[in-house]
């Protein structure tokens, strides 16, 4: 992609704001639920916030949700809630080594010899393939939301992810400013 060096601010700005357009940013609809309500079960009894956060508060072990609901319909946010991803990289990993001792973590980076693993807590550890003994997977998100919360706990839970990304998103700067 060549750079915006040759572009003139308002240039960038269009193109930003046909991008955000691309993305159905500017499209409103009414929300699911309660966000203020999803708010609550986002930091308290759903757990969310002990692997995610949203505008700097929670976790890092999981991903960051501030622009999520920006850019995810209803049905995927819901999906991703209630249904197990089955990609590695949504997966904590238990790496035991040769000398016996386990790790817990997310796996942060991997190559053909080596392998880094970010535990719970924060702490990198760095291995060498040959030093694994073995490695299991299994999902970072409880398995049980589809039954543990109700339809209305998942609506707030979405409303809480649609606004608080809808509050994070940056202002286009004016052209009169």
């Amino acid at each position: 992609m060549p750079a915006f060096r040759s572009l003139a601010s308002s240039d960038v700005k269009a193109v930003v704001a046909h991008l955000r357009n691309l993305q159905g940013t500017n499209k409103t609809s009414a929300l699911p639920g309660n966000p203020a309500r999803g708010k609550t079960l986002f930091y308290g009894d759903a757990g969310c916030s002990a692997c995610h956060m949203v505008a700097g508060n929670g976790g890092f072990i999981a991903s960051d949700l501030s622009g999520y609901g920006a850019t995810h319909s209803v049905q995927e946010i819901r999906s991703a809630i209630t249904q197990q991803a089955s990609d590695r990289q949504a997966q904590s990993a238990v790496v035991v080594v040769r000398t016996g001792q386990q790790f817990t973590g997310r796996i942060r980076n991997e190559d053909n010899f080596s392998l880094q693993l970010q535990s719970l807590d924060g702490t990198f550890h760095f291995f060498l393939k040959s030093d694994i003994e073995r490695m299991e997977y299994k999902s970072l998100m409880p398995t049980d939301y589809a039954s543990r919360l109700s339809a209305q706990d998942l609506d707030d839970l979405m409303s809480y992810l649609i606004s608080s990304a809808k509050k994070s998103e940056p202002e286009l700067a004016r052209d009169d400013e």
